[in-house]
């Protein structure tokens, strides 16, 4: 745990609120959530911006220490927040971003989320579906098998395709500077050989009926996690006796999370959130 984990924590456990806790995915930091986590303060909650395994603390360092992020698994991030969120008093709703939607999932499904929102989740055992452009969204790693323990950063012609390709090309280049930083191989490995490896980390108990209810987000126009995986994924997770929701947000890509429309996704899984939490 970090210092600045471990004080999310304390002010977690110190507030007499429902804690919100947000999980970012690859190529980002917690840092990414910094307006997500004002406008939850603002509505009432407590957030918890939590970062994976040995993340620096600013874009900046992880760019000038991309070595840091090599090696790390699916199964060991979701095994450290899970250690981070029992050191909460109270169950939290949990939101996470592609990687952090999928891990969101295997959360819920270890019954630790009092609700759910995975915003363009990526896939888990299970989901079949392989989109031509989620394929050329994965290529920058998955074409050199080496990649699997190295931290492989984007170039910003891969960052344009892969996520900032429904917005212009001047806040595609803000974007890119502000928030890009490297990102472990592993897990996009793991995600892309789940369904032929029956001990993958890549799963999700969607069974488990203290699951809590699940919003599922979709970017109409997403390269990296298109509606063929969330609706996949939906399709899965609705067989769960918990409520399973899905919607997919208009014109919006996989940077629809710190892009110039951030807020009305954050408003969408506000929405949902409240309604149980």
């Amino acid at each position: 745990m970090t210092t600045q984990d471990e004080q999310l924590i304390e002010r977690a456990n110190a507030a007499d609120r429902t804690p919100v806790v947000l999980v970012h995915g690859l190529w980002l930091l917690a840092s990414s959530w910094d307006r997500w986590a004002d406008h939850f303060d603002r509505a009432g909650y407590i957030p918890v911006p939590l970062s994976w395994p040995g993340d620096p603390g600013t874009v900046e360092e992880a760019n000038r220490r991309p070595e840091v992020f090599a090696g790390q698994t699916v199964g060991q991030v979701a095994g450290h927040l899970a250690g981070l969120i029992g050191g909460l008093k109270r169950k939290p709703a949990i939101i996470g971003h592609s990687f952090g939607g999928l891990l969101t999932q295997m959360l819920a499904g270890r019954g630790l989320s009092a609700a759910s929102v995975a915003i363009d989740p990526a896939p888990f055992r299970g989901v079949l579906p392989l989109p031509v452009s989620s394929l050329r969204a994965a290529a920058p790693v998955l074409t050199d098998p080496a990649n699997r323990k190295r931290a492989v950063p984007l170039t910003y012609a891969q960052f344009r395709y892969s996520f900032a390709n429904a917005v212009s090309e001047e806040e595609a280049r803000e974007l890119y500077d502000r928030f890009a930083v490297p990102a472990p191989g592993a897990p996009l490995f793991q995600a892309a050989t789940a369904n032929i490896n029956p001990w993958t980390e890549a799963k999700v108990d969607t069974g488990n009926p203290g699951r809590g209810p699940l919003l599922i987000v979709s970017g109409e126009k997403d390269h990296t996690v298109p509606w063929a995986l969330t609706r996949a994924a939906y399709r899965r997770q609705r067989r769960n006796p918990g409520i399973t929701e899905i919607i997919e947000m208009k014109d919006r890509g996989h940077a629809l999370t710190i892009d110039h429309g951030w807020r009305e996704v954050a408003d969408t899984a506000l929405a949902f959130v409240r309604r149980f939490v």
